[in-house]
């Protein structure tokens, strides 16, 4: 693959080739992701979702999903699904996505935008952090039906 500089922008449609790059990084994402087109299509014709891509000539790299709610205490967002291709990590890519994505954030004046990560994941932790991202003591709960 091109060492062009990647570029980020929001997914507005789905093709054969951004089907293939999506699936792949699904795999690398969870080992319990699965893909499903529809889903994805759906997350983009959403309103309050959006799939940040990051792609390295023209090929899809990266992604991180965002999604907005508006809440009685104000519009927040959070992130969801970042991950870079195993291949191109250690570049940058994950720091332009989260950039981008604080960017938005900020001129839609959402109140918060938060995200989760493993506290095993260190090196995740540290990129969020210089990004401005800050760790908040609380605890995760999670309901599976």
């Amino acid at each position: 693959m091109s060492e062009s500089q990647p570029t980020v922008e929001v997914l507005e449609s789905l093709n054969a080739q951004d089907t293939r790059a999506l699936s792949r990084l699904l795999a690398q994402l969870s080992a319990t992701a699965t893909f499903d087109e529809a889903r994805i299509r759906a997350v983009v014709d959403n309103e309050a979702t959006e799939i940040f891509v990051a792609r390295v000539a023209g090929v899809i790299v990266g992604m991180a999903t965002l999604v907005v709610v508006p809440l009685p205490s104000g519009r927040r967002g959070h992130v969801e699904d970042v991950v870079v291709d195993e291949s191109m990590r250690g570049r940058g890519i994950a720091r332009n996505l989260l950039e981008t994505m604080t960017t938005i954030a900020s001129k839609r004046g959402l109140r918060t935008l938060d995200l989760t990560s493993r506290p095993t994941r260190e090196s995740a932790l540290r990129l969020y952090e210089s990004v401005g991202f800050v760790r908040r003591d609380t605890a995760t709960l999670r309901f599976e039906p």
